[in-house]
């Protein structure tokens, strides 16, 4: 860590993203650093590493990265008090409806795989896990 802000090195290992996934996220503008050193160096805050973390975590989920975004920025708004208006609130309902139908989705995939494979253990007599 320098002066409290991580480097991208550092970043990447902590949230579990390569490098290149996190200068992707810049470059389309869903994660930025909140500096650089004077060396060009990108440096990242809690808050940058918080918002790789959203970004992973709801990857899985479907979401496309036009609508990570969105959250991202309401979820800005949010956490700095700018969230003045019933905007934000509405575009966070929207995205967490989207993502929660995906968790849903997600579930009902894993109950069917699972099922499968207690079907496949039980033909070939292994226990189920």
């Amino acid at each position: 860590m320098i002066n409290e802000h991580y480097q991208i090195g550092e970043v990447a290992e902590m949230v579990g993203l390569s490098l290149r996934t996190i200068r992707y996220y810049e470059e389309i503008e869903l994660v930025s650093p909140s500096g650089r050193t004077e060396g060009g160096f990108r440096l990242y805050t809690d808050s940058d590493v918080s918002r790789l973390r959203l970004v992973k975590a709801l990857k899985p989920v479907g979401l496309s990265l036009e609508t990570m975004g969105e959250l991202v920025a309401a979820v800005d708004e949010f956490s700095t008090g700018k969230a003045v208006d019933d905007s934000a609130s509405e575009r966070v309902a929207g995205v967490l409806e989207v993502a929660y139908d995906g968790c849903d989705d997600m579930e009902e995939r894993l109950r069917r795989a699972r099922a499968a494979l207690a079907e496949v253990a039980a033909l070939v007599g292994e226990g189920e896990r």
